[in-house]
C-alpha cells in the first residue's frame, strides 16, 4: 500500500499538485468540452494515465456551452472549458468566469497563441482555407484575398456555413483587422454572393461535387477527409491566402480553468499537461489534424507548417462573438 500511494504522489507532485482523497470519490475534474470529441477523449486518457486523475468530458459546442458558463455562473459544475475557437473563450472571460492561467502552463506556449491577458490559454489551432475544385478552378483564377470574394464575379460560386461557430471566428478576425464598417459591407456582399450549407464538411462535399467552385472552411476537414477514404475530397484543392490576409486567420482553440472550479490545483494541472509536450504529441499523431502550438512542438508532417501559413496578428482576447452575430444578423446570413 505504502508503494502504490508513493507512485501516485510521485506522478501527483511532477506536475504540482497533491491528489486529494475528494478526487477519488467524485467524478474527478469536470471538463465542458467544445473540442473534437476523440481529441478530449486522447487528452483526458492520456493525462488521467500520467496522474490517476478522472476527467469527465461532457461534449457540446463553442457557443452553447460559453452561454450556458456565462448563466450558470459560480454555480457552473465545470472545472476546465476547453473550445475549437477563441470567441468563446473571450466571452466566458468577459463575464469574469476564468481563473487565471499558472505562469508555467503559459509559458509552454508562444505568445501569439494565447490570449494579452494570461486568463486563458491556446491547446491548438487550425487555418482558414479557401477550399476549390480543381476542374473548375485553376490556380490564377483563386481569390488573392478574403475580401475579393465580395466582387459580383463571385456571385453563386462560394459556399460556407454561416451557422457554425468556424466560419463566425473568422468573422471575428475580420471584424478586428479591417472593423466595423469594412466588415458589414463584406457580409452584406457575402450575402449576395454565396450559398448557405450547414457544416463544414458539407461545404466541402459541394465543392468535391462540383456544385459550387469554392468554399471558406478550415484546414482539417481536408485532411481528415484524405486520411480516410478521400472520397469527399478527391477534387479539392486548398488554397491557403497568406500575407496577413483576414483568409489567413489562424484560430486559436482554447483552454481555461473557471474560478469556480472546485478541484482548481487538478484543473490547472490538466491545462499543463494538453498544452505540454504529452497533450501536443496527441495533434501530431492523432487524426484531427489540428496544428500542435506548444513551444518546440511539431503538427502532422502533413500539414502546410505554421510558419508558412503566413496568418495576421490577432489578439484571441479581442475577437468579440456578440459583435459578429449582430452583424451577421443584419446582413441576413443567421
Amino acid at each position: 500500500m505504502k508503494i502504490a500511494l508513493s507512485t501516485l504522489a510521485g506522478a501527483a507532485l511532477a506536475l504540482g499538485l497533491t491528489a486529494g482523497s475528494a478526487m477519488a470519490k467524485d467524478q474527478g475534474i469536470v471538463v465542458y468540452n467544445a473540442q473534437h470529441e476523440s481529441l478530449a477523449k486522447e487528452w483526458a486518457a492520456g493525462f488521467t494515465k500520467e496522474t490517476g486523475i478522472k476527467v469527465t468530458l461532457r461534449n457540446g459546442g463553442d457557443s452553447d456551452f460559453s452561454n450556458q458558463i456565462v448563466a450558470e455562473g459560480a454555480a457552473s459544475p465545470a472545472d476546465v472549458f476547453l473550445t475549437e475557437n477563441s470567441p468563446a473563450m473571450a466571452l466566458v472571460e468577459a463575464a469574469g468566469l476564468f481563473a487565471p492561467v499558472d505562469a508555467d502552463t503559459l509559458a509552454q506556449v508562444p505568445q501569439e497563441y494565447q490570449p494579452s491577458t494570461g486568463k486563458w490559454v491556446g491547446v491548438a489551432a487550425r487555418s482558414t482555407v479557401f477550399a476549390y475544385n480543381k476542374d473548375k478552378l485553376k490556380e490564377d483564377q483563386l481569390p488573392k484575398s478574403l475580401l475579393d470574394l465580395a466582387d459580383p464575379s463571385w456571385k453563386g460560386r462560394w459556399a460556407a456555413s454561416p451557422s457554425g461557430a468556424d466560419f463566425q471566428a473568422i468573422v471575428s478576425a475580420l471584424l478586428e483587422l479591417k472593423g466595423e464598417a469594412a466588415t458589414a459591407d463584406w457580409l452584406k456582399a457575402m450575402k449576395e454572393n454565396f450559398t448557405a450549407y450547414k457544416g463544414n464538411s458539407t461545404v466541402m462535399k459541394a465543392v468535391n461535387a462540383g456544385e459550387i467552385d469554392g468554399g471558406v472552411i478550415y484546414h482539417y476537414y481536408y485532411f481528415g477527409d484524405q486520411g480516410k477514404t478521400g472520397e469527399n475530397s478527391g477534387n479539392v484543392g486548398l488554397h491557403y491566402f497568406k500575407n496577413q490576409d483576414p483568409g489567413a486567420f489562424v484560430s486559436v482553440s482554447g483552454g481555461g480553468v473557471l474560478a469556480s472550479s472546485k478541484h482548481p490545483k487538478e484543473a490547472q494541472a490538466f491545462l499543463k499537461w494538453v498544452t505540454g509536450k504529452g497533450g501536443q504529441d496527441v495533434l501530431k499523431t492523432g487524426t484531427s489534424y489540428e496544428y500542435a502550438i506548444g513551444k518546440d512542438a511539431q503538427s502532422n508532417p502533413k500539414l502546410v507548417p505554421l510558419i508558412d501559413l503566413q496568418a495576421p496578428k490577432v489578439d484571441p482576447a479581442k475577437l468579440n462573438s456578440k459583435k459578429v452575430i449582430d452583424l451577421m444578423t443584419q446582413a441576413g446570413l443567421l
